[in-house]
């Protein structure tokens, strides 16, 4: 299996792409253990809360996310609190989850430890 954090995402076109699996959901999953499946209104996303000491580094954070968010062209439903930024990663196009969503998992993770 390849390694997530370094892959690039492609670009979902609504009709051609399908949700992963269960099983490619479970075998992807393992990557990134900290994530949690989470299911809202029927459609299952990715979901991370990470911890910071303050607001500016959650705020910094944040904007990180989003350039890598352009870059790869795959936006998250992002919250910024105090001391914490919560990530939701699905794929609109096919009302679930899909590969680029655990890849930008993994990358979001990357840029949390540097």
């Amino acid at each position: 299996m390849d390694d997530l954090k370094t892959m690039d995402t492609v670009h979902a076109k609504k009709g051609e792409e399908a949700m992963l699996t269960e099983e490619e959901i479970k075998e992807y999953k393992s990557q990134i253990p900290d994530w949690e499946i989470a299911e809202e209104n029927g459609v299952k996303r990715l979901r991370r809360a990470y911890k910071f000491r303050n607001f500016r580094e959650a705020l910094a954070f944040t904007n990180k996310i989003g350039e890598l968010a352009e870059e790869q062209d795959h936006h998250p439903q992002i919250i910024t609190e105090w001391g914490k930024v919560t990530l939701s990663w699905w794929t609109h196009v096919v009302d679930g989850l899909h590969l680029n969503d655990f890849i930008m998992a993994a990358k979001s993770d990357q840029a949390y430890k540097s």
